[in-house]
Formats: structure tokens, sequence, C-alpha cells
């Protein structure tokens, strides 16, 4: 299927982004720059350890970045010739020129940045927002996805988890300034903690040198103009496709995927409910489930190895099918 099927959003000229100050790499990673019609993305790459390896494109969720796959990405080097971007407004990349943070609009960043390089079909994970992304593209280009991984992905529940709320709210005009305003004298430690406690299952795991590397890369997010606007209008797009009905919502969307599928749901994840993990499971056609009861809601970073050998199963469960 044609990416057409993404409608295109109006082109609106914008400022350069600022540069505010080095991203952390990772021994072994490599950043580039990669400019599309109407937007520049960050590409995070781990080489695999040989020539001839298939590509893997991860997607992270809202808030976050490409480094929240370099846990899991060195465990699969043997595996996939792999690569993470930064959402359009998140980590290194600057705003898109036309301001569109829907689910459609990181969907359509993906599968632009898919075609110029020419590396689909690829293996491709997403977590959280980046689930919900994933899904998409699945759904409306087959055949750019091998494989789709998703790890807490950000599929429509009906009834939300309490922990949830407050996410959900900075997609109503007003709250993320309001929110500016009253922790405006929050740390960049405060608010790194706040964050570990809400994506972990068990914050304790995270270690004195990654806390370190979290608030520092918390320090430079503030001092982008536009980190605020990106998460607002973000979660607005994430709103906006739980409502969203008929052949475009996230479920139905699901049906359509064609690629083998792995699910990945953590037992104390306080934004994506543990319960969905079934209802996942009867919408993808040909998935797996893996359940992580001590998992939070970023599995890959705090479980790589079981999610990188789940991974290798369901690629040799498909090429014990072929």
């Amino acid at each position: 299927m044609s990416s057409t099927e993404l409608p295109e959003s109006p082109v609106a000229a914008v400022a350069p982004a600022p540069r505010v100050g080095a991203v952390r790499v990772a021994p072994g990673e490599e950043l580039r720059s990669v400019s599309l019609p109407g937007l520049t993305l960050t590409v995070r790459s781990r080489p695999g350890n040989r020539s001839g390896l298939a590509p893997a494109l991860f997607v992270h969720g809202l808030g976050g970045s490409s480094q929240n796959w370099s846990a899991l990405m060195p465990h699969l080097s043997d595996m996939v010739d792999g690569e993470a971007l930064d959402l359009p407004g998140f980590g290194d990349s600057p705003p898109p020129d036309d301001g569109n943070y829907s689910v459609t609009g990181h969907a359509r960043a993906v599968i632009r940045l898919l075609e110029s390089a020419g590396r689909g079909p690829v293996h491709l994970f997403g977590n959280s927002l980046g689930g919900a992304v994933a899904t998409r593209v699945a759904a409306v280009r087959p055949d750019l996805v091998r494989t789709l991984t998703l790890i807490s992905p950000a599929l429509p529940e009906l009834r939300p988890q309490r922990t949830a709320w407050p996410t959900g709210l900075l997609a109503v005009p007003g709250v993320a300034s309001l929110f500016m305003k009253l922790s405006k004298d929050w740390t960049a430690e405060d608010r790194t903690r706040g964050v570990m406690a809400l994506c972990y299952g068990d914050p304790g795991r995270v270690g004195p040198e990654a806390f370190r590397a979290a608030v520092e890369e918390m320090e430079r997010r503030l001092q982008l103009p536009y980190f605020w606007d990106a998460m607002a209008r973000s979660a607005r797009g994430v709103v906006d496709a739980y409502t969203l009905g008929g052949q475009h919502g996230l479920w139905r969307q699901a049906e359509r995927v064609l690629a083998p599928t792995l699910l990945v749901y953590g037992g104390r994840d306080q934004l994506v409910g543990y319960r969905m993990a079934r209802k996942a499971a009867t919408a993808f056609r040909d998935s797996r489930l893996l359940t992580l009861p001590d998992a939070g809601h970023v599995a890959m970073m705090e479980y790589p190895e079981v999610v990188a050998q789940a991974f290798r199963d369901l690629v040799d469960d498909c090429g014990n099918r072929s």
C-alpha cells in the first residue's frame, strides 16, 4: 500500500531549532542527521557485528528518545543492523515543519525515513507512543515491516489506569503551561526520579551511572524551547488516536497487521494497562505474548536480555515456518 493512506499536512516555515548540548552516545553507537521533506531526524545506529544482517528500526515513546533503546540494541547486534530514530521534536530531532505531532504524523516520519534509506522491510520495534506509531506503519505499509515488536504499545483503553491520567491531561490545552509554572522549582534530579517512578517497575534497578546520564539528558531537554509543546501535542495526538474510529482506528489497524508480532507487557506498568495484553494478543492475527510481572512501562530498558531472547524466538519461529 502507498504511504498516501496517511494524509498530508500543509508545510509551514519555522525557525531553525537551537542546539543546546551534545547528546550522549554509547560505545558502539553512531549518530547521524537525516534531512527529509518537512523534517530532519536524528538516527542512532548500532551496526551489526557482521555484514548482511537484516535491518531493524526502533521507535521510542512519549517523552523518550532513541537512547531508550541503547540497553537492548547490543543484545541484538549479532542478529540485526539496528537503527533507532528520535521522533520529530524529541531527542535530538527538531520539530517538524508542519507542527504535526499526531500518531499519523509520526508514522509518516518513520515511513519517509525507511523509504529514503531503502532499508525495508525491517524488524520494527515500538514502545508506548512508538508502539502506536509502529502499529500504524505496519498496517498501512506491510511492505516495510518484516516483524513487529511492541512493548507496552499505546493502544486505546476504555478505562485507562488512574496513574496514566496526568500524562493524558498534557493533551488538554494550557495544562502543559500550567505544569511548567507549578514545577519551575523542581530540579532535574527530581524530575528524573519522578519519570523513573512512573515508568519503571522497580526504579531501584537503575544504577548510579544510568541515573546521572538520565539527569543530564533531562537538563538538556529542558533547555529546548519546544520541549513542552512537543510533549503536549504528541499527548494530544495519542488521545486523538484513541478516539478515532473506522478503518483508521488503532485496534482496526492492529487487525490488519500481517507481520509476525511480539507483544511485551509489564505487570507493574502504570501507563498501559496489563489487562490489555490479552486483547492485543487477540487483535494481532499472528502474535506471541510475553508478560513480565515485575516490569513497568519500558521493559526493553529494565529487562533487555529477556526482551532480546523473546525477539530471537520470534525470528526463529518465522524461519522455521518459511
